[in-house]
């Protein structure tokens, strides 16, 4: 299953890269993007496991920058 997301807010690569990075690293996740300049996060996982994926990830993005917000795309 593959999942959409625009980041709201997002004003630094270097977060980005570091988001990309720990939503890969999740269990069940098979190959996470984010695209700094057009503020896209894809996500691919397994079905059974995308809810928690995705409330794992909106943690991840907050811890790392507060101010961005995930929005279904």
């Amino acid at each position: 299953m593959k999942k959409k997301f625009i980041l709201e807010g997002l004003d630094c690569a270097n977060c980005a890269a570091k988001m990309e990075r720990a939503i890969s690293g999740l269990e069940g996740v098979k190959e996470a993007t984010v695209n700094f300049m057009t503020r896209k996060l894809v996500i691919e996982g397994e079905d059974e496991k995308m809810s928690a994926i995705i409330k794992e990830a909106e943690r991840i993005v907050r811890d790392i920058e507060p101010d961005t917000a995930m929005k279904k795309a």
